[in-house]
């Protein structure tokens, strides 16, 4: 791919690269809406604006402990 060409659209994987999380990380963050997709075929592919928007904002609470807050209060039905 020619380097002057701005890359649009990432895959999971250079997401999770380009933001230094891992690839688990970048699935807790689609599955809670932090992330949002774009689909071509079976692909899922996340635009570079909303890579920049989570890099640009501060996230104090983590990603998998939300992750798992939004799980277990889905299971148990309660609301925090």
């Amino acid at each position: 791919m020619d380097p002057n060409i701005e890359k649009l659209l990432y895959s999971r994987q250079d997401a999770a690269v380009a933001l230094s999380v891992s690839l688990r990380s970048i699935d807790y963050l689609i599955s809670d809406g932090k992330l949002t997709t774009r689909r071509i075929g079976r692909k899922t592919l996340i635009p570079v604006t909303e890579i920049r928007r989570f890099a640009r904002g501060d996230h104090p609470e983590g990603i998998r402990m939300d992750a798992r807050r939004t799980s277990q209060s889905q299971l148990t039905g309660s609301g925090s």
